[in-house]
């Protein structure tokens, strides 16, 4: 087989009759296990057990979860990089477990860590990418430019990734996975370090392709404000299983008529009033910022107490706040450490 033969697209089979409605890509008990340490002290850690998901064409789905839920194994599995245990994909009617080298053909993804990149220039990368994804230079040039101009990238195009800022040379990666387009984009944290111009042009650059060309978008991060904001559906992820999965409105009528209350004190909270010491024994201490997640009635209450007595010489800022994604997180059963913010 030629090298052209391998680059060349992948026409989808068609999609299989059981799937609930058009699919993207389905996973069904997905399972991962790590072996750690050796002889006495050797162990089994589940990176993933048992995950079941069906990403729909053209939405952007979400992994949500902190780091270590599994998310980054799964990914690798998607993208054919990592075989599972156990369990299938399947990626618009092609076997990824059986067929692994396909993903590359069906998928663009972003990682965490781009390296590869980084002794070329930002025009070169997303040239080089189109080239190694089938496409002539001719049109890989042309394809290169237009989206380095839709992304704000041409004053930087000369310049080698390894010089930029981290947010310009994360916008230069995605810049890059965008030319040779594929159906499914895999972007994991995509917008780390970016600034809110740069952050702005990837999610309109999204948007675009999906309204245009239908595309779909699997979206991996800790991010609650982005997930919030960006995401049709999301799946949340702890310890290597799906805890829930829904639209982010969904997952956060969980907690519907719940808000939080973040206290944040000058120094040391003043346990020797009262209703400080009281609400200590309730709230999320992390060093001087106190959280309590509570009604409407009693937060009121709460914000009295700390505010119109002895207490609100030490308080340093307040906020009240309607539910989260984190909250419904919390509430789901999450590791308490929560998610990023």
């Amino acid at each position: 087989m030629s090298d052209t033969d391998r680059q060349a697209p992948l026409a989808p089979p068609r999609a299989r009759e059981d799937l609930p409605g058009p699919a993207c890509c389905t996973v069904r008990g997905l399972a991962k296990t790590y072996r750690t340490g050796s002889g006495a002290k050797a162990a089994e850690v589940p990176a993933n057990a048992g995950i079941d998901l069906t990403v729909r064409r053209g939405e952007i789905f979400g992994l949500l979860g902190p780091n270590g839920a599994g998310k980054s194994t799964l990914v690798r599995q998607l993208t054919g990089l990592l075989r599972p245990d156990a369990g299938s994909i399947d990626i618009l009617g092609h076997d990824i477990v059986r067929h692994p080298e396909r993903a590359a053909r069906l998928l663009a993804y972003l990682g965490q860590e781009s390296t590869a990149l980084d002794e070329l220039t930002v025009s070169l990368a997303a040239e080089t990418t189109g080239r190694l994804r089938g496409l002539g230079r001719a049109q890989a040039r042309a394809e290169a430019a237009e989206v380095l101009a839709e992304l704000g990238l041409e004053p930087l195009a000369g310049r080698p990734l390894a010089k930029l800022s981290g947010g310009q040379r994360r916008l230069a990666c995605f810049a890059a996975a965008l030319v040779g387009e594929r159906p499914l984009l895999v972007l994991d944290e995509p917008t780390t370090g970016m600034d809110p111009v740069a952050r702005r042009a990837v999610w309109s650059a999204v948007d675009r392709r999906r309204a245009e060309r239908g595309t779909t978008v699997l979206l991996v991060t800790h991010n609650v404000i982005e997930a919030e904001t960006v995401l049709d559906r999301v799946a949340v992820v702890d310890e290597g299983r799906v805890i829930a999965c829904d639209t982010p409105g969904g997952l956060k009528a969980l907690v519907d008529g719940d808000v939080r209350l973040d206290l944040v004190w000058r120094t040391d909270a003043p346990l020797d009033v009262p209703a400080v010491a009281e609400l200590a024994a309730r709230a999320e201490r992390t060093g001087r910022r106190w959280t309590v997640r509570t009604t409407p009635e009693q937060a009121r209450e709460l914000v009295a107490a700390v505010t119109g007595g002895a207490a609100f010489a030490a308080l340093d800022d307040f906020t009240l706040a309607t539910p989260s994604l984190e909250d419904a997180y919390l509430k789901l059963g999450g590791r308490h450490k929560g998610l990023a913010k």
